[in-house]
């Protein structure tokens, strides 16, 4: 189509579509994946730093009643997004991509102080080989519920400002009371390459649990000291992986 003879609205459509393939073509994009108490807000430091670098962005916000629905949510992001694409899991989250991140459309995986079952494990029965965490001694389940009491927001986010726990607390996304017990249907990070983020000072996953994980997928690992919450308390740190992430994933797509 010669642009300069068709119609202002056809060139705009024709020019804005040129413009949107452009970054699809260079850069992966990101699809952030939230766990339990903390919803997909919780990534906010750290997706504009993204959008800034050229990525396309989306942060999947699932109702954590079970986990293949929470899934079959993310691969749904999945399709609203250019692909290749880096799946980014936090806590729950992590499980979330381990099943998700089989998609052809999937790239790569960075676990933010996460679950990452393998199959013939679940959710729950991965954290039950490890210590207790101190979070569990602040939680309530009402109306098949698990709900964080105030007094157990400084065992999930206790590096943050107050005026941040207050609203980690107040925007928290609640599970259902079964969410951890079900297997999640695949394991992503035995086909695909991982990075993880090991917080040191985690109250609510073990820190030893996820160096367990970390290892066993054979990820790239990145330690910082921390509350379960990094991608809140040390922004940066988190940025870095994502963009050392990103950049494995687009030189593996140029090598192709």
């Amino acid at each position: 189509m010669d642009v300069a003879r068709a119609s202002p609205s056809k060139q705009a459509e024709k020019l804005n579509r040129e413009n949107r393939m452009e970054p699809m073509q260079t850069k992966p994009s990101i699809v952030f994946c939230h766990g339990l108490w903390a919803d997909g807000s919780c990534f906010s430091k750290v997706i504009t730093a993204l959008q800034a670098d050229g990525h396309e962005v989306l942060s999947a916000q699932y109702s954590l009643n079970t986990t293949a629905d929470d899934v079959a949510t993310v691969r749904s992001t999945l399709g609203r997004v250019s692909s290749p694409a880096i799946l980014v899991g936090h806590s729950y989250g992590g499980s979330v991509i381990t099943g998700a991140g089989t998609d052809d459309r999937v790239a790569g995986l960075v676990y933010i102080a996460a679950l990452a079952p393998d199959a013939d494990e679940t959710s729950q029965t991965q954290q039950s080989n490890f210590p207790k965490t101190d979070v569990f001694s602040y939680i309530e389940v009402a109306d098949g519920r698990i709900w964080l009491r105030p007094e157990g927001i400084d065992c999930f986010a206790g590096d943050l400002s107050e005026q941040e726990k207050k609203l980690v607390w107040a925007t928290q996304c609640v599970p259902d009371a079964d969410l951890f017990n079900a297997k999640v249907g695949g394991t992503a990070w035995k086909s695909k390459p991982s990075w993880y983020i090991v917080a040191k000072n985690d109250r609510t996953v073990h820190p030893d649990m996820e160096r367990f994980v970390a290892k066993r997928m054979g990820a790239k690992v990145t330690e910082v000291a921390s509350s379960h919450v990094p991608m809140l308390s040390h922004p940066d740190v988190v940025i870095d992986v994502i963009r050392t992430a990103a950049k494995a994933v687009q030189e593996a797509m140029a090598a192709a």
